[in-house]
């Protein structure tokens, strides 16, 4: 990879080392080298484990500035996959006219053909490159006739699946998508490449006549809504909550700012962040938009019009910005901290009391009482530094004007403690909001 960032915890290699050749054997003499940089001025440099932080750089004039060639290490498979096919097809098919006949030997390369496909789909799961394009009778196969049904929405129903005993996917069927098949896998493909550790990885799709289907990885912990909504569900503790509100803020600065195509998601909230078997979060339904109609005043009377999360400028017809998804992370954040809805609550007997929850936490905020609307069930067992700062980035994310919420790369830095941040002001749009629905109480 030319003209890159280099990763973090680089290993300098100690020694008289001759030449990028010299550096590439020492990487290759070690198992858990994963990639090797050499320079005439910083020598041979070595990583084991995982890459972190590359970033490949815009070379302008002709100059890659300060950037490197990162030589990343990569399995023999992927360079001669399918060379050692031969002799097994060959034996297979003069085995099966000697013993068995033609009826032998079509059932023979149907078998091979749909293992080949199930270990390439299994090598997308856990780690290769590429998409499937399914046929509609296997996903029917391997749904089960689409019979157990985990998720609905504006885009489409999503359906459980298995491919094998150990493989399950996720099967979102999609509604109001009409584009022609070429247009379909050219959109697909775009979305497909996009790869975070909080984002939900798409493993294929379907396009077989009016079909358009969407297949991903399954998620065993479901969506972040179920774990702080549900009294049946177990409690997540702290420091869960904080290291999903910060992965989420991570894969949404990614969409924003490191995709070659700025992505706005358009729709954050609880039930688009799912949860693998460890809790890390993963952003579902992202890039959903270059797959169905760009009208988007008829997306925002469906999925996009979710109540409490529209930012206000979209309301009013303007173009919107990445700014929106600030807006609706700042309302979903809200809800980790307090394990409360993000909705309207009816009023008290009294009628004392502002019925819209979002503007309690800022008046809280000012008044330095924000320890108050923390979750109950957590029994006070948080990071107090933590739940000040993330009520300060929540407030700060849904204040009125666009331009005086930040990008999400910088909420990233204000959860890491790298940034700090001031007490923001009450959003006046949301207070007019709530003393509208308070006169209406009383």
């Amino acid at each position: 990879m030319p003209a890159t960032r280099l990763p973090y915890d680089p290993h300098g290699v100690v020694g008289h080392v001759e030449g990028a050749s010299d550096c590439e054997q020492i990487c290759l003499s070690n198992c858990s080298c994963t990639a090797y940089s050499f320079g005439t001025t910083g020598g041979c440099s070595v990583w084991h484990g995982g890459l972190l932080n590359v970033k490949q750089q815009q070379i302008a004039d002709g100059s890659s500035g300060s950037s490197e060639i990162l030589h990343i290490r990569l399995a023999a498979k992927e360079f001669h996959a399918g060379k050692n096919n031969i002799p097994v097809i060959l034996g297979a098919i003069g085995a099966s006219i000697m013993s068995l006949g033609v009826l032998v030997l079509i059932l023979v390369i149907c078998r091979t053909r749909r293992n080949r496909r199930y270990s390439h789909t299994l090598d997308n799961i856990h780690g290769g490159s590429g998409l499937v394009s399914f046929r509609y009778s296997e996903l029917r196969r391997a749904t089960r006739n689409f019979s157990e049904k985990i998720g609905a929405g504006g885009f489409g129903s999503v359906f459980k699946g298995s491919l094998n005993e150990s493989t399950t996917i996720a099967v979102k069927r999609l509604y109001g998508c009409y584009q022609q098949e070429k247009q379909f896998r050219a959109e697909v493909s775009s979305i497909g490449i996009l790869q975070h550790t909080n984002l939900v990885k798409m493993i294929g799709f379907c396009c077989e006549g009016d079909k358009r289907m969407l297949v991903y990885q399954h998620m065993p912990n479901i969506s972040l809504d179920v774990h702080l909504f549900r009294s049946s569900s177990e409690t997540l503790n702290w420091r869960t909550r904080y290291q999903i509100a910060l992965g989420v803020a991570r894969g949404l600065a990614y969409l924003h700012e490191s995709c070659l195509d700025h992505i706005i998601h358009c729709d954050i909230k609880p039930q688009n962040i799912l949860l693998d078997a460890l809790f890390v979060p993963k952003i579902a339904d992202f890039g959903m938009a270059k797959l169905l109609t760009r009208d988007f005043s008829r997306v925002i009377t469906t999925t996009r019009g979710t109540i409490g999360y529209l930012a206000p400028e979209w309301i009013s017809g303007v173009a919107i910005t990445p700014k929106v998804d600030v807006y609706g992370y700042g309302m979903v954040l809200l809800e980790i901290i307090s394990g409360r809805m993000n909705a309207h609550e009816s009023c008290s007997s009294d009628g004392d009391t502002i019925v819209y929850f979002p503007i309690q936490v800022a008046r809280k905020l000012l008044e330095g009482d924000f320890m108050s609307f923390v979750d109950e069930r957590l029994n006070g067992d948080v990071v107090i530094e933590e739940v000040e700062r993330a009520c300060k980035v929540a407030c700060w994310c849904i204040q009125d004007r666009e331009f005086e919420r930040p990008t999400m790369g910088k909420v990233v830095q204000i959860l890491e403690g790298l940034v700090e941040i001031d007490t923001p002001p009450m959003p006046r749009l949301l207070e007019a909001i709530a003393g509208r629905s308070h006169s209406a109480c009383t």
